[in-house]
């Protein structure tokens, strides 16, 4: 179910079995800590994406392995950020595109947290152009509320943290350095704070959590959640329509007559 490995001639029954539907994966190039490799978040997208496509018959778009990390600072080596700006249009115009290639109902799925921005912006654009497209932005680490528990349960401003390190565990560990965990840990210092900080500023080694206390087992389970919890998420918008049937350009003759 990956759109790369589909022919155009196969793309029509595809989508048309499951709602004109398809996820774009959306991730980031950053630095992870001492003890992460810095595919992480794109990692965690694609491999999520493929899961659920299996499980829905939703095609996975290619994913997009570079996101707006300018918070990660230039500190460490590893981060290759886009401006916002530019991942607002690499989705506009992917958007554009899916649209033309037959998809109505696209869910964008993040595992950044600050690509979120940018892609409500995406979204923004992509309703307003294509009036029969249907968009949604999905938050990975919020899709829902024990996917959101498990994230934030050794920081609020998490990165590379217990979740991240276990999840890494159980389905990419090539990109895990088990001796480095321990040392890893870096305390939450974001509390309280009325600015949002880059992390140069929030973190010795930037890491934020306690990446110590992580393990593939855990890491398997919280894995499986977020699948089945984005799969549900799919299948209910695979069907789901608009509450009112009205055009985005308004209806111009019963306006005048008015």
């Amino acid at each position: 179910m990956r759109w790369s490995d589909l022919t155009w001639s196969e793309i029509p029954d595809v989508l048309a079995r499951c709602g004109q539907a398809a996820m774009l994966p959306v991730g980031a190039t950053e630095q992870h800590g001492p003890h992460l490799g810095c595919g992480v978040d794109f990692v965690i997208a694609e491999q999520l994406c493929a899961a659920v496509a299996a499980q829905t018959g939703v095609p996975m778009l290619p994913m997009l392995p570079y996101g707006c990390s300018l918070g990660h600072s230039r500190r460490w080596p590893g981060t290759i950020a886009l401006q916002p700006i530019t991942l607002i249009e690499v989705v506009k115009q992917a958007g554009d595109w899916a649209y033309h290639s037959g998809i109505r109902r696209l869910f964008i799925v993040n595992a950044h947290v600050t690509n979120a921005a940018p892609l409500r912006c995406a979204l923004e654009m992509l309703r307003a152009e294509h009036d029969d497209l249907m968009v949604a932005v999905i938050n990975t680490a919020t899709l829902s509320e024990r996917v959101r528990q498990f994230h934030c349960a050794d920081a609020a401003d998490w990165h590379a943290n217990d979740a991240e390190a276990s999840i890494m565990l159980a389905i990419a560990p090539e990109g895990v350095r088990p001796d480095k965990l321990r040392e890893a840990d870096d305390p939450d210092r974001t509390c309280g704070c009325v600015f949002a900080h880059p992390v140069n500023r929030t973190s010795l080694n930037g890491v934020t959590g306690t990446p110590s206390l992580a393990s593939a087992e855990k890491g398997r389970r919280w894995f499986n959640w977020l699948v089945e919890d984005l799969a549900a998420l799919v299948r209910t918008g695979s069907v789901e329509t608009p509450p009112l049937d009205h055009s985005y350009y308004g209806d111009i003759v019963s306006a005048t007559t008015r």
